[in-house]
């Protein structure tokens, strides 16, 4: 079997058992939250894989591995800090009521294995990096992916403590926060998010067939802005905050822009 087709069979093993053994947890502990905590660790497995395993060349084996674990350990000890003591995600509550007896295998297929899926299409730009011997050293292409990466984790790093102490402040309960990074866009951490895999992406665009790894950036970027991210969010804040209206008006959703008032 070639390097890369292998990698991409074992990253499929790794990542649905994976998903399985959380299933079975999320059983256990009457929790499927749990599974949004497992998102960015489930990358930096993918990574660990890809750089145990991988042909790649070790250069840039050991850079995809140390992007991708600082971003993964990160967002997963910031969403398990955040969703610490908070019970089920009222997602889930819902999905669990209107399911009834049958939701342990909805959200088997509909919730773990779906993320899964999305999960190793996502991580294309990390496995074909980890796969590919040439080139040898790493070059521009893999310098400015670093580069973008930082940007990006940048980004969702700041915007998410700058909402955290907002959050903190009792005095901001039904506001907007719209200063800092959040003053040049209304969501600067799944900008971050979707920098950060384009970046990994311009990484995995210096191997050979590296293109065909910008299917992972794409689907991540479509996700953040059409289904889980930006859109998602925006129903829920537009109905419960009422100065949101105000904020959209003037500040863009995604791509930043320098603050302006109304």
């Amino acid at each position: 079997m070639e390097p890369l087709a292998s990698l991409l069979v074992t990253n499929v093993a790794a990542v649905f058992g994976a998903m399985f053994l959380l299933w079975l947890l999320s059983l256990a502990l009457r929790d499927a939250s749990i599974v949004d905590v497992w998102w960015g660790l489930g990358f930096v497995l993918v990574a660990g894989v890809g750089f145990a395993t991988g042909s790649g060349a070790e250069p840039r084996r050991l850079l995809v591995l140390v992007l991708t674990g600082l971003w993964g350990l990160r967002l997963g000890v910031y969403l398990g800090w955040r969703n610490w003591g908070e019970g089920e995600d009222y997602r889930y509550v819902r999905m669990r009521q209107h399911h009834g007896r049958r939701f342990p295998w909805v959200s088997l297929v509909t919730v773990f294995g779906l993320q899964g899926a999305v999960m190793w299409i996502v991580s294309l730009p990390v496995q074909f990096a980890q796969a590919s011997p040439e080139p040898a050293a790493l070059g521009l292409l893999d310098a400015l992916g670093a580069g973008l990466w930082l940007v990006g984790i940048t980004f969702e790093s700041v915007g998410d403590w700058q909402l955290t102490r907002f959050k903190g402040d009792p005095a901001n309960a039904g506001q907007v926060l719209d200063r800092g990074l959040w003053g040049w866009t209304r969501h600067p951490n799944y900008f971050g998010d979707a920098v950060v895999w384009w970046g990994l992406g311009l990484i995995a665009l210096s191997t050979p067939g590296g293109w065909l790894a910008l299917v992972g950036p794409i689907v991540m970027t479509f996700f953040l802005l059409r289904v889980s991210g930006v859109a998602m969010l925006e129903r829920n804040l537009k109905r419960t905050k009422p100065a949101y209206a105000d904020y959209v008006a003037r500040t863009p959703a995604f791509f930043p822009r320098p603050p302006r008032r109304a």
